[in-house]
């Protein structure tokens, strides 16, 4: 944001929500975000029947759509990276209708974080093509969804590796 414009109360309410308070601040704001908040996320929502947790995570992924896209405006940026959410709506795919193990969570970490950065096509193109909040987080929807299709192969050869009877 500009130096000497004024930010109205709802303009900071939206920024701060968008941050996650200090997370989107930190170095590494998406990895921080999604260690600190998507895998205990993870562990709650995997309690969830499986259409709250899916209207949930489309509900989630609408919001930081728009959330990022009146947020990079305000911030005069695209996909800034104080602003989070698209993180966690990856986060969110790549774990859907898993249980919840630590095995699974630290390998679903590493690899969504490693295909959020590698932009996997189509992420890539989405993220130059879709316009303002669609592309930013139309790209980690895809790492979310590479990621979940790698988890559920992963599990099926190995379940043992990931805590689950064989």
């Amino acid at each position: 944001m500009e130096a000497n414009r004024k930010v109205s109360t709802r303009q900071r309410a939206i920024l701060l929500a968008g941050s996650i308070g200090p997370l989107g601040h930190l170095p590494a704001s998406g990895t921080v975000t999604v260690a600190v908040v998507g895998v205990p996320l993870f562990g709650v929502m995997s309690t969830l029947p499986t259409a709250i947790y899916a209207g949930v995570t489309v509900t989630f992924s609408l919001a930081a759509v728009w959330l990022h896209a009146v947020g990079d405006r305000m911030l005069g940026e695209k996909d800034s990276r104080k602003l989070v959410w698209d993180e966690l709506a990856g986060f969110m795919v790549a774990v859907a209708f898993l249980p919840f193990t630590w095995q699974i969570a630290v390998v679903a970490f590493f690899v969504e974080r490693f295909l959020d950065i590698i932009k996997v096509p189509p992420a890539n193109w989405i993220e130059r093509k879709w316009p303002g909040g669609w592309g930013v987080v139309g790209d980690d929807l895809v790492a979310g969804l590479y990621t979940l299709g790698l988890l559920h192969l992963l599990i099926r050869l190995a379940p043992t590796w990931f805590g689950l009877a064989g």
